[in-house]
């Protein structure tokens, strides 16, 4: 696998739509920047394309997943799918649910849970799909209980009743119906999936639906809280079927075949319950739910998954590019499956290294002789997501492209560096029950504030589309009064320290120098210290001599390359604890609060900073 055959090598057209984009400079020192493409026209209500494709395609498998006791795909037509839509839609309006009191869901990805979810756009009922980590990872339900009193719901699904009895026995009021798939509640109203899909289909339901309009409410989507605690972004029809028809002019080879897509992606993030969803509903294809997860538990289902089904279109966030990158190199039938109709490969959710990008590249001209395109954008659960793009002359690690079609976008300077706010038909109206967060989010223009900063690729030259410049609330200044990029530099050691390293957090506020806490990947450590640490505790492994000779040697390359105060990282320490989702470190989708992980672990920055450190502080060489 040489780099310049993956630098010669041609790549395999995707058919990309365009985002040539022009640029106004404005007197007050923000710039303007806006597809020159119309946007073309899109339905007034999501299930509209259900409808559409029930019709035309009634046969073609719209979802399926695999049947956990027997191992085969269960699978539901897009024919079958509207009738049991229309049903529990039905089932829906002869419950306390309304505008008001919204749909509840707690389980993760599904049929059923895809079901009802369609039922209730269907029906003009708002619905929440919520993280199962709330409750089936959290232990004090603290996020989900905060949710549930936000968004007093009518009713509540939960796919295996008794996986969630205790997190709805602490959170849910006693006189909320919990409807399952399996494992009835006892004790409470409960009522079964396979009793709610068998009511008959009332004139009550056609009304409904013809009385859904392009502002209708259609779910509320929680923020991760990397910030702070879950907000309730409001997702109205206008958003989603003007966001998806902009995702659509984008993946513009959609419209030449219907999708195959695999996806683990959760559908309370979105990322997999917006775009990558109704991405494939528009276009009437087939989503082919993965039971995988891009961890070392969970990595080979999606492998066996990716054996049997050939994408089209793939997703993933970097770490599971990196998980499958093992296996793709082990097995050849597995990567020639994989890229044999592959048009592009789309991630999210973190910046993509170097390293692993040449990595796919080089398998990819290995397996079929071209590359396949590497591309992201930029979004956010208020932009719903689809608001920037790449197309293939922006590839490359950290680009984001240009807005997307019927997008406008505002460059705000911001301590030095450019605040990306969008303004359009996608974005949302509000946070749901919170005004006062809805008021800070916009700008006296009307204008998103997404709280992401960019730059040019090219300086001042808006062709070539734009950089993810970090977030804006992360950066901080040294004592100095440099101001340190903390999502830059974040970057930086994940890149230069892999694979040793999960996560980073950068410390430095007010400090003379920047200092790292690690998340490190205990398993890649291992490597370094076995047979010794084979099965050591982590305490143990991360203090092992061979351990810390390796990230002592790193830390000193990763010190020399720096060329300032603000970029020069001069001390490290491995942590030995994960971070907790009750204490707010994480998010469900396992994204790191930089601030929450600083202000809890204060005892570790002191000693980075300390006149005097502990052995735990690695120091790099001067």
């Amino acid at each position: 696998m040489e780099t310049t055959l993956q630098k010669t090598a041609p790549v395999r057209d995707p058919h990309l739509g365009a985002v040539d984009s022009v640029m106004e400079k404005r007197a007050d020192g923000s710039i303007i920047v806006r597809n020159i493409h119309p946007l073309g026209p899109y339905p007034r209500k999501l299930t509209e394309r259900l409808e559409h494709w029930a019709r035309v395609a009634p046969d073609r498998i719209y979802l399926a997943e695999r049947d956990p006791a027997a191992g085969d795909w269960r699978s539901v037509t897009y024919g079958e799918t509207l009738a049991k839509v229309r049903a529990l839609a039905s089932a829906l309006l002869q419950r306390p649910v309304s505008p008001e009191r919204p749909l509840l869901i707690l389980s993760g990805n599904e049929i059923e849970h895809a079901l009802f979810g369609l039922a209730a756009l269907y029906a003009g009922i708002p619905y929440a799909p919520i993280s199962p980590a709330y409750s089936l990872v959290s232990r004090d339900y603290k996020k989900l209980r905060h949710i549930y009193n936000l968004l007093t719901p009518g009713l509540v699904y939960a796919s295996d009743g008794q996986a969630f009895t205790d997190a709805i026995a602490a959170v849910v009021a006693p006189d909320i119906e919990v409807i399952v798939r399996t494992g009835k509640i006892e004790g409470r109203p409960c009522s079964l999936f396979d009793d709610a899909v068998a009511t008959p289909v009332s004139p009550a339901v056609d009304a409904a639906h013809a009385a859904v309009e392009p502002q209708t409410i259609a779910k509320i989507l929680f923020t991760s809280g990397s910030t702070g605690v879950p907000k309730g972004v409001i997702n109205t029809q206008l958003m989603l079927c003007s966001n998806i028809e902009m995702a659509t002019w984008h993946y513009a080879f959609m419209r030449d075949e219907p999708p195959i897509v695999l996806d683990w992606s959760p559908w309370n993030h979105t990322a997999g319950g917006n775009n990558n969803f109704n991405v494939i509903l528009h276009n009437g294809g087939t989503l082919y739910i993965d039971d995988g997860r891009p961890t070392p538990g969970g990595i080979a289902a999606t492998v066996r998954n990716l054996k049997e089904i050939a994408p089209t279109w793939y997703f993933n966030v970097p770490k599971g590019f990196d998980a499958l990158v093992p296996f793709f190199k082990a097995d050849e039938q597995l990567r020639k499956n994989f890229y044999s109709r592959l048009r592009m490969l789309w991630y999210a959710g973190a910046g993509m290294a170097h390293h692993l990008w040449e990595t796919l590249d080089a398998l990819a001209v290995e397996t079929c002789g071209e590359r396949i395109a590497i591309l992201s954008g930029l979004g956010s659960t208020e932009t719903a997501p689809f608001a920037m793009a790449a197309d293939l002359t922006m590839a490359g690690a950290g680009k984001v492209g240009l807005p997307a079609r019927g997008v406008e976008m505002k460059l705000a300077p911001s301590g030095g560096k450019w605040e990306a706010c969008f303004r359009g038909p996608s974005m949302t109206p509000g946070y749901w029950r919170q005004p006062e967060l809805t008021a800070k989010a916009y700008d006296e223009e009307g204008f998103y504030k997404i709280g992401d900063a960019l730059k040019f690729v090219s300086e001042g030259d808006v062709t070539k589309g734009f950089l993810f410049d970090g977030r804006i609330a992360e950066d901080f200044k040294l004592s100095t009064g440099t101001w340190v990029s903390a999502g830059n530099m974040r970057a930086a050691v994940i890149d230069t320290f892999a694979p040793y390293v999960q996560d980073a957090v950068i410390a430095g506020l007010d400090q003379d120098y920047v200092g790292v806490l690690v998340f490190p990947d205990i398993a890649a450590l291992r490597t370094l210290c076995a047979p010794d640490c084979a099965d050591a505790p982590v305490a143990e492994v991360v203090k092992h001599p061979a351990v810390r000779a390796r990230i002592q040697d790193i830390l000193d390359v990763l010190r020399q390359r720096g060329t300032g105060s603000s970029n020069r990282v001069e001390r490290l320490i491995l942590m030995d604890t994960p971070p907790s989702l009750d204490k707010g470190e994480m998010t469900d989708k396992g994204s790191i609060n930089q601030r929450a992980v600083l202000e809890l672990r204060r005892a570790l920055v002191d000693d980075l900073y300390s006149a005097t450190p502990s052995d735990t502080v690695l120091i790099a060489k001067r």
